[in-house]
């Protein structure tokens, strides 16, 4: 197994690669606060397994963001990177997952910069 390579801020910080049961219409939203961000529909890797989706952003320097549990296991396996941001929001309208992902840039940033963060979660 090869080592891993900490985690780095690229020099536009911390860019958001959001899961498929997040809207695409979010991404002009947050280039602001995460310039080069993305929707997996976006970057063509809807219907994509999670798998290929978490080498993805890994090779490309996303940070994930989902309300599934499923990428907790492939973090817990294979540790960061990718960092999993995790939204613990429920039933939530765009509004409030933009809230979220916004309010929480501060501690996204901080954790983001620790090399051993795989995953935050916001609620």
């Amino acid at each position: 197994r090869r080592p891993r390579a900490p985690y780095r801020l690229g020099a536009c910080g911390v860019k958001l690669l959001l899961d498929e049961n997040l809207s695409h219409r979010l991404v002009p939203r947050l280039q602001t606060a995460y310039p080069g961000s993305s929707q997996v529909t976006l970057m063509g890797l809807g219907s994509s397994d999670d798998p290929v989706l978490w080498r993805f952003a890994r090779e490309n320097g996303f940070v994930l963001v989902t309300k599934d549990d499923d990428f907790l296991d492939l973090a817990a396996q294979h540790g960061p990177p990718p960092i999993v941001i995790r939204l613990v929001l429920g039933n939530s309208s765009n509004a409030q997952v933009l809230s979220a992902l916004l309010g929480g840039q501060p501690a996204i940033n901080a954790a983001a910069a620790q090399p051993h963060t795989a995953v935050i979660e916001l609620a």
